[in-house]
């Protein structure tokens, strides 16, 4: 189980189980955006993910940002305030 506060273990472990990458990096880019909005002190409000998977293989690409969402889920991408992705088979 996912402790709640540790939202990078819980996108890598949602990002895992629905695609089985391989390779996969989750970066908290927050302070890279201080002062910028929905910027919160401590990071983990603005995120970029690096995901490479066959399972990307013939989607456009706004079907992968879709799949990955919906991998994530609401509650995640409830819980952050961007999230920039860089998708590839």
């Amino acid at each position: 189980m996912v402790v709640q506060d540790d939202i990078e273990a819980e996108m890598r472990q949602r990002l895992e189980r629905a695609f089985a990458p391989s390779a996969l990096d989750v970066i908290d880019e927050s302070e890279q955006h201080r002062g910028h909005a929905g910027y919160q002190e401590g990071g983990k409000s603005h995120w970029r993910v690096v995901i490479a998977a066959p399972a990307f293989g013939g989607m456009t690409r706004l079907a992968r940002h879709r799949a990955v969402h919906t991998a994530l889920g609401d509650e995640v991408i409830g819980r952050i305030h961007a999230l920039a992705l860089d998708i590839s088979v």
